[in-house]
């Protein structure tokens, strides 16, 4: 049988004292990243030169699905009546696979924050391109991981104990209750409009006991130390930030997931009673950060937001927000010379709550009577 442990106090991270301030825990906001000193000495270009650091709900596969639509040359999902913003190209899905080797590297080479050990069963929401999943399955042979996403775009060999199913996560979930020793999400922002609802579907499936995390950007771009003139409304980052913004509010569907603790808020509201914890991070767009941990998230952070620009932005420009293609082409070339730009030391936010099922549910709901 697989085990969930009561909850407790994060573990101390294995990182570097130095390394480990960067992120605030329990819901403290993180602290500024040091910059370092010979940064602005070095060479930068679009890409720093080496990621080392240098710089019903489940649905069979159907052939329709494959036929991905097509915007400008870059295709996305295809799955009944959802939508969702980001495409489904090799393109995109190599900068979220490095983004993948980032939260590893943050989450102090773990999988996950939730202190679960053995599991039995383990349920990857918006799995993308599977790479999570497929790592969680080796660490666990013995647990049965699922992984679902609107597109089939994870590798059709997997162990044994891994498997894909198409799933559009914001519909009733089919699968049984009290089946997952943990339920994890990653990079849902602007994909679901009721958020109460889908931790209400984890709720049901988790077993007593069982853990619940999420981990989402805050999307918006700063700086600590004012080197970004984010306050001009025609610097590529204001407009950058303005377009998810207004995007979100138009299809309902906010990309300020986990700002302000809401997702903590609406975990609540699902009927998960707490404790939450909450780590924030702050991860930079390059390699100036003077900590090697946070230089290296740099380095790997960077690389994907040059591949994945145009894709992140795309859809929601031209569909959304009515913009012309050109339009969209300029504001990636902007872009790219802004992120290339040594004096600029940006950033944009991170968090993951994690928080979990009681082991007694009546006793829970006698407490609150």
């Amino acid at each position: 049988m697989g085990s969930s442990k009561p909850p407790s106090s994060p573990a101390a991270p294995s990182s570097p004292p130095a390394a480990a301030a960067e992120a605030g825990t329990h819901g403290e906001e993180a602290a500024p990243i040091i910059v370092d000193p010979e940064f602005e000495t070095e060479v930068q270009g679009d890409g720093d030169s080496a990621i080392g650091y240098a710089e019903s709900s489940t649905a069979s596969l159907s052939s329709s699905i494959l036929q991905y639509r097509e915007i400008h040359g870059r295709t996305y999902q295809n799955f009944k009546e959802a939508e969702y913003w980001a495409p489904n190209d090799d393109k995109q899905n190599d900068g979220l696979d490095l983004h993948h080797h980032m939260m590893y590297l943050i989450h102090n080479n773990s999988l996950f924050r939730s202190p679960v050990e053995d599991p039995d069963a383990v349920l990857d929401v918006g799995t993308g391109t599977g790479i999570w999943a497929l790592d969680c399955a080796d660490q666990f042979p013995a647990a049965e991981v699922i992984g679902t996403d609107l597109s089939p775009i994870q590798p059709t060999w997997t162990p044994p104990n891994c498997r894909f199913e198409l799933d559009d996560a914001s519909l009733d979930w089919t699968f049984s209750a009290d089946k997952f020793d943990l339920v994890h999400l990653r990079f849902l922002i602007g994909s679901i409009e009721d958020w109460p609802k889908l931790y209400r579907q984890a709720y049901r499936c988790l077993k007593p006991g069982g853990w619940l995390e999420h981990t989402d950007f805050t999307i918006r771009i700063a700086s600590d130390d004012g080197s970004i003139p984010i306050e001009d409304p025609k610097h590529p980052y204001a407009i950058w930030n303005r377009i998810f913004d207004e995007a979100g509010e138009k299809i309902r569907r906010t990309f300020l997931v986990s700002d302000k603790g809401k997702n903590a808020e609406w975990m609540k509201e699902a009927g998960f009673p707490g404790p939450f914890n909450v780590e924030h991070y702050k991860l930079p767009l390059g390699t100036w950060p003077k900590d090697k941990k946070w230089k290296e998230v740099g380095a790997f952070n960077k690389q994907s937001c040059l591949e994945g620009l145009e894709g992140y932005v795309l859809y929601l420009a031209v569909k959304i927000l009515g913009w012309k293609f050109e339009e969209v082409q300029v504001l990636c070339s902007k872009m790219r010379s802004a992120l290339a730009n040594p004096n600029y030391h940006a950033y944009y936010g991170c968090s993951t709550v994690w928080t979990q099922k009681p082991l007694d549910e009546q006793a829970v709901g006698d407490a609150e009577a």
